[in-house]
């Protein structure tokens, strides 16, 4: 980046930091102050890191900070300030941008971070910055805790942050291009610890008890102090070349020199003897060209060898997503100074620190005190110090912490984890398998350690071995853990460095096993059995056959002489048989019947005789109501009578249980069946039945994968190799298993190969299988066929002991199925038939009319397939509900479009769209197209709505005085009116559930005139939020306007642009009006604004910002509105309800009679008296004002009432004042409803007023009433 595109702000800020002349550093009297300045810019960068690139650029750190920590490390304040900008400048990129970007843009700005990260930590190898920074952690630690203020710990952790972030930046080969024994930038860092003693004070913070807080930050950085390091050659650091590693350069020396003889050998025979200007063409007989004519070859004949027909074509690409996973691991060797420096750590380390910090860490990974993806450290720091341990000086007890059963158990359960979020996370599977490959790692290193166990020469530590082996070898999760591996491996997401450690630690643990089984005669092992319900193909279950009555006397007959042999020899009842179930939740008392069925007629059929008369004295006990068991004197004889009753008595029989098939787990996955329960059992292990599970084309596929590679794996792997495929070929005699045209063409290669003196073993391996193919050849015509493809153990036994014929027996006894000319053309019949129906599955209907019932739908398709009427089963397989229709066209979104519409007032909006579309779809579908289109934004929406029972369109008498404010007696009767038409009833039908919904939701409205909510905003003027509050109305009805122009709902963030609006939305109180009038909080972190709801119509908004404004009202006024109500209901005496009804019929009357008369200022009033022909909604509307005048009749009258009793003043306002504030409420939301559907034409234009000179509604009313009583 260009240093003079920096931010103006940014570059004042720097340079007011200070300048170096030299080697001194002088800074700014306004230092302190810029360094925070830049830790808030830092804070507030955008997604692309500008300020962190800026800052690179610039060089701030190399030429500014780290001088002012070197030479003004005393000043407190700035050195604590300085280290805090540090860390942020030095955290990895991965933490900056949160993953490897994929856009090409924000890519380049990561990679820019990297190199500015690179030239940060060239600029730590400074011997001078790490003693500051080792003297102020050591005097750090020297405080006792007592001592220490959290300002300390604050700065201890930063300094500990800081090295554990230089020593994570990656190293930049290209521009390093360091060979082995050269000192790298991280080489020159670690010296730089070393030299400063920063090295002994991590070693300190490891092994003290005072300081295990930071026992994760300590195994972080030393993790990341032997990056790129070999524990083998650490440990061998320092000591004379052994007599195997001569022998082994020797060896490969050897190899070099073959190679290079041979190819020497090769280009002296392409040279001709002499000069030839004609190269000549030749015919190459048998081998055919793209034509049919024979190969004609334009080169000389030396050069054929080579000749393929792939020659000269263009290599095709491999795609990204099938390439073979790359290599992660860099290891390299570093300068001797810096490797010795690291043995003696690593010594020190493991003799002081290792099993007290390991023990730290796992009991924080177990407690998940920890970060997420920490127990990687703890896994890698394992499997490099048992192997250092075991090389250098083997003594178990320095790493006997994470030798255990439990540290298995703790690897296992993080390898199985890891494997099953690779397959599941596919975005970041070779994630997640570079850690199963860390898992890997320590898992085969706890192996190979107590392997060397085994060879101790002291007692104790061989029998710990032993305890050990026996404990995983008994477990079925470790030995079936390699098989899982195996099964799911996948080269594009897994290295080939992870199938290498996974090839030798299954060799190590076989090897070990088969030791472990030599030595004993007997093993004993654990294994699971699933159980599960075998389940009949085709047939229902049969229900057991009744017998007659004549055929239970001959049954009774035939036992009753056994019968009365074990009643005289019957004793004392055994105390554990139980007459119920007692898991039933089935009461006891209602399990007599069952108990009579169960327990004694089917025990006695099933000659269970003793077991029964047991069981029958129990009956008695539990159940001795009705003496349905007999009674308690019963004798011998009487007790046999009973149960001869019973026997042939008519109870209903239960049906035979469904049999249960125990089968136990294979090498597949249960697929399709209904798991009951596991069963865990113990049997007797057999090694090659072990082995057996290794015989398959998946295993054998990974080993073959890694054997390609054979010329650059080590000998030990190549071994590990060939040993498992000689045991498959060999002791199992398989060998037809390998008979693969891959793999011969890899045998070709060894065989072929100058050095192949040097894998003898191969050699040898690759001639033993070819021979046992060449005789299988001479017996099996079909092998070479058989080299085109993988092959499973059924087909080997085929291949070796001949294929079988239909009707022959299979390897497990069981016949196949044999077809008859005539089913054979009733199958085709019957397929030719069905098969033009798409509407139908082919194979329902054929096996709905076949003849034979007994034919399974396997059996039909594979059949179908075997008379090449199909080319594969898998055309026959079923089609998922919901997955035909995937795709919208435009026809179809109309309908949708139309049906929404037409169905969205009604209760069920969704029911009735999936009822009435044509294109059936599944909920969820039609749903996600209603909520694409904008149809509605949430599917709440779209739920079904309750419905009122017993409503009718007009209002009770009950509901009238119930409006008024009274109580209704339970024995009042209903009064409807008989002068309505059936018209008006159908249409009143029709309209009635809308009219209820709109009533509901004028109800729920949340800004009505709640006393809570008036209280609520009356106490937050007094606090002084009237502008808040103001702010607050005024987005509700800016909200509503939107909402009425545009048509569509969506939510609005409330956005407070003003301090003082902020504060207030912060305040608890406000937060409270907020949620009360139905503005909802953030939802998530996503979210920084209150949002005004999306289901909220434009009605409800106005409404909600006028309750915000009735606190403005005078105080009487609002005290009105309080007690309006608080209103308690009072019980109607007979002369008021009759008074009310008198009012209601009259008013009626004179409805029907002619129009009532309004007065000019009754504009409200008057847009609800519409003429006849309105739609139902007006004439809805017109029945309200009849209710609302028979309302103020009543009104009258008990005003009246209470003004002849003087007692009851305040009473009779209060009756006065509540009906009207209501229906003032109903008539003005009528209003701006009928207002908004554009019904308004209809009103007389006479009946417009001047607002100034209108009353109030509530006057007009009472005034409206009076003038009708005069004209009566």
């Amino acid at each position: 980046m260009d240093l003079y595109m920096m931010n103006c702000e940014l570059l004042a800020t720097c340079s007011a930091l200070g300048y170096l002349e030299g080697d001194t550093y002088h800074k700014e009297p306004d230092c302190l102050e810029s360094v925070k300045d830049l830790i808030r810019y830092l804070r507030h960068e955008d997604d692309t890191r500008d300020i962190r690139q800026q800052l690179g650029a610039a060089q701030i750190l190399q030429n500014d900070l780290l001088p002012v920590i070197t030479q003004y490390h005393q000043d407190k304040q700035l050195f604590d300030t300085v280290i805090r900008l540090m860390v942020n400048l030095t955290q990895p990129a991965l933490l900056c941008f949160g993953k490897v970007p994929q856009d090409p843009a924000f890519r380049h700005h990561f990679l820019q971070v990297v190199s500015y990260l690179q030239a940060y930590k060239e600029a730590f190898a400074n011997e001078k910055v790490f003693g500051v920074l080792s003297e102020k952690l050591y005097d750090l630690l020297q405080l006792d805790w007592e001592q220490r203020h959290e300002e300390d710990n604050l700065l201890i952790e930063r300094l500990l942050l800081l090295v554990r972030n230089v020593l994570h930046i990656p190293a930049d080969p290209e521009a390093e291009k360091n060979v082995d024994d050269d000192a790298s930038v991280h080489d020159k860092v670690l010296w730089a610890i070393h030299m400063s003693g920063m090295d002994d004070l991590i070693k300190f913070l490891a092994s003290s008890q005072t300081e295990e807080q930071w026992s994760m930050h300590v195994l972080e950085i030393v993790s990341l102090l032997f990056r790129d390091q070999n524990s083998e050659q650490l440990a061998t650091t320092g000591q004379a070349r052994t007599t195997k590693a001569k022998e082994n350069d020797v060896v490969e020396l050897e190899m070099l020199r073959q190679r290079e003889i041979a190819e020497k050998k090769n280009r002296t025979l392409q040279r001709g003897t002499r000069h030839s200007r004609f190269g000549g063409s030749y015919v190459v007989q048998g081998l055919k060209s793209i034509g049919d004519r024979d190969v004609v070859y334009h080169k000389k004949l030396l050069n054929f060898k080579n000749y393929s027909h792939d020659m000269g074509k263009a290599a095709h690409r491999v795609p990204k997503r099938r390439q073979a996973a790359k290599e992660t691991e860099n290891q390299r060797r570093s300068a001797l100074n810096v490797r010795l420096f690291l043995k003696e750590f690593c010594i020190d380390f493991l003799e002081n620190c290792y099993n007290r910090l390991m023990y730290i860490v796992k009991d924080n990974l177990i407690r998940e005190k920890t970060q997420q993806h920490d127990e990687t450290y703890y896994l890698w720091s394992m499997s490099f110090f048992m192997d250092f341990n075991r090389i250098h000086r083997f003594r178990p007890e320095l790493v006997s912490e994470t030798v255990s059963i439990r540290t298995f158990h703790f690897i296992e359960q993080n390898l199985t984890n890891y494997y099953e979020m690779m397959l599941m996370d596919k975005k970041e599977a070779f994630s997640w398998s570079r850690r199963m490959h860390l898992a890997l790692k320590a898992y085969q290193e706890l192996l190979t350690t107590v392997h060397e166990m085994d060879r101790s020469k002291e007692e104790a530590v061989r029998d710990s071995s032993k305890i050990i082996k026996s404990n995983i070898f008994y477990l079925m999760e470790y030995r079936e853990l390699f098989l899982t591996l195996f099964r799911k491996f996948d080269e594009t997401k897994q290295p080939k460095s992870f199938l290498k450690d996974l090839i030798e630690t299954t060799h190590l643990f076989t090897r070990m096993m088969e030791k472990f089984c030599k030595s004993k005669n007997n093993i004993v092992v654990q294994t699971k059995k699933v159980k599960r319900k075998k389940r009949a193909k085709g047939h229902k279950a049969s229900a057991p056959q009744e017998k007659t009555l004549e055929e239970l006397e001959e049954v009774w007959n035939s036992l009753l002489e056994t019968l009365s042999n074990c009643v005289k020899d019957a004793g004392a009842v055994p105390e554990d048989i139980v007459p119920f179930d007692v898991t039933s939740e089935v009461p006891v008392e209602e399990q007599r019947a069952d108990a009579m069925v169960h327990s004694c007629m089917n025990l006695v059929v099933s000659v269970c005789f003793v077991f029964t008369l047991c069981l029958f004295p129990c009956d008695r006990e539990v159940w001795p109501e009705g003496d349905v068991f007999g009674s308690t004197q019963l004798g011998p004889e009487e007790e046999l009578q009973l149960l001869k009753q019973i026997l042939v008595s008519n109870l209903p029989r239960q049906a035979a249980p469904e049999a249960e098939e125990t089968e136990e787990m294979g090498e597949e996955e249960l697929e399709d069946e209904e798991v009951e329960s596991f069963q865990v059992s113990e049997r007797e292990f057999n090694f090659l039945d072990y082995i057996k599970r290794f015989a398959s084309c998946n295993v054998v596929k990974a080993y073959i994968l890694l054997l390609k590679n054979y010329r650059h794996n080590t000998a030990h792997t190549n071994h590990c190799i060939v040993k498992m495929l000689h045991r498959i070929a060999y002791d199992l005699k398989m060998e037809a298993l390998l008979f693969q045209l891959s793999i011969f063409c890899l045998f070709n290669r060894i065989l072929s190969d100058p050095a192949a003196s040097a894998y003898k073993e191969l050699v040898t391996f690759a001639k033993y299988i070819l021979s046992k193919f060449f005789v299988l050849a001479e017996k099996n015509n079909k092998v070479c066929v058989e080299l085109l493809f993988w092959k499973n153990t059924a087909t080997v036994q085929e291949m070796t002991e001949g294929y079988r014929k239909p009707g022959e027996e299979d390897s497990d006894g069981k016949k196949r199925s044999k077809w008859s000319p005539a089913e054979e053309e009733e199958l085709r019949n019957l397929y030719l038939q069905y098969r033009e129906n798409e509407d139908a599955d082919v194979l329902d209907n054929v096996m709905a009319n076949m003849r034979n019932k007994n034919r399974t739908r396997r059996q039909l398709a594979s059949h179908l397939v075997h008379m090449g009427l199909a080319n594969s089963v898998k055309e026959f397989k079923r089609e998922k509900k919901g997955m035909r229709i995937v795709v919208w066209t435009e026809e179809q979104e109309l309908e949708l479009q139309t049906l929404f519409e037409e169905f969205r007032n009604t209760d069920d909006v969704l029911g009735n769209i999936m009822k009435f579309i044509t294109a059936k779809r599944s909920k969820a579908r039609i749903v996600e197209k209603l909520m694409s289109l904008g149809l509605v934004s949430d599917r709440k929406e779209l739920y079904k709505k309750r419905k009122r029972k017993g409503r009718s369109g007009g209002q009770t008498e009950e509901e009238f005085l119930n409006d008024l404010g009274l109580d209704v007696p339970e024995d009042s009767s209903e009064e409807e009116d008989e002068d309505e038409s059936e018209e008006e009833k159908l249409e009143e039908s029709r309209t009635d559930e809308p009219n209820k919904r709109e009533k509901e939701e004028k109800k729920s409205v949340p800004g009505g005139p709640d006393r809570a909510l008036q209280g609520l905003v009356h106490r937050l003027r007094q606090e002084g939020l009237s502008g808040p509050l103001l702010w607050l109305q005024n987005c509700l009805n800016r909200t509503a306007d939107d909402r009425e122009e545009d048509g569509s709902s969506q939510p609005v963030p409330v956005v407070p642009l003003t301090e003082e609006n902020e504060d207030a939305m912060e305040n608890k109180q406000f937060q409270k009006l907020l949620r009360k009038l139905g503005v909802k909080p953030p939802a998530n972190e996503q979210e920084s604004f209150w949002r005004i709801q999306a289901n909220l119509s434009p009605l409800q908004l106005r409404r909600t910002a006028t309750s915000l404004s009735m606190s403005e009202m005078g105080e009487e006024e609002e005290e009105e509105v309080m007690e309006k109500e608080d209103l308690p209901g009072r019980v109607p005496s007979e002369e008021q309800r009759s008074e009310a009804l008198r009012a209601l019929l009259l008013a009626r009357n004179k409805k029907s009679a002619q129009p009532m008369p309004v007065s000019a200022n009754a504009r409200e009033h008057a847009r609800c008296a519409v003429m006849p022909s309105v739609s139902a909604n007006a004439r809805e509307h017109a029945r309200y004002e009849e209710m609302r005048d028979a309302e103020e009749q009543t009104k009258r009258a008990l005003e009246s009432d209470s003004e002849s009793d003087t007692d009851n003043v305040s009473e009779g306002k209060r009756t006065q004042w509540k009906p009207a504030s209501k229906r003032s409420r109903m008539i003005d939301s009528d209003d701006e409803e009928i207002e908004r559907t554009g019904e308004t034409d209809h009103v007389e234009p006479a009946l417009e007023s001047d607002p100034e000179k209108s009353p109030a509604p509530t006057k007009w009313r009472c005034q409206q009433i009076e003038e009708e009583e005069d004209e009566d």
